[in-house]
């Protein structure tokens, strides 16, 4: 049997394009976390709702927990309800900055996987069937709260279009 790994140009392509979706969404992210002043990242403007800051904790979470302890194999150990609620927060660049090591992880994993690696089975994770089936739904999951960043800002009487705040 072969240790080498094949990709088909089918597979090639749809890695390349969820590393551009991932990127492009890399850049939406920081975008809204600076569009909000430092002061404020860490404030819910709704008793119900999260925080830019929060959810970039989140997303940093998430990311880690389903593709690099899902697919890497990272041995990352999550602990999601303080992702929202964390009582002493980061600083705002390290916040971000493990959110773009969070996208890099992602990246580097993509950028490993092959035709097999893409379709190998995942479990515990109904309905999703594959490890390319993970992916899409990480990326759909981030997506939703890159919109709920929109809004959050625009809470804060800012918008994305906006020069940066810091």
């Amino acid at each position: 049997m072969s240790d080498i790994k094949t990709c088909s140009d089918l597979a090639a392509e749809v890695k390349r394009d969820m590393i551009a979706y991932f990127r492009h969404m890399e850049a939406r992210v920081e975008r809204f976390f600076r569009s909000v002043p430092k002061e404020s990242l860490w404030i819910k403007p709704y008793a119900y709702g999260n925080s830019v800051g929060h959810l970039v904790l989140h997303l940093t979470g998430n990311l880690h927990h389903y593709v690099g302890a899902g697919i890497a194999g990272t041995g990352y150990e999550r602990d999601r309800d303080r992702e929202f609620n964390e009582p002493n927060p980061p600083e705002p660049e390290e916040a971000i900055v493990a959110f773009h090591s969070a996208i890099d992880l992602v990246v580097a994993t993509i950028e490993s996987l092959d035709d097999a690696a893409l379709v190998k089975p995942v479990a515990n994770q109904k309905p999703i069937q594959s490890q390319f089936g993970l992916l899409l739904v990480v990326a759909a999951h981030m997506n939703n709260h890159i919109g709920q960043m929109a809004y959050l800002v625009r809470a804060h009487g800012r918008d994305d279009q906006m020069p940066a705040s810091w």
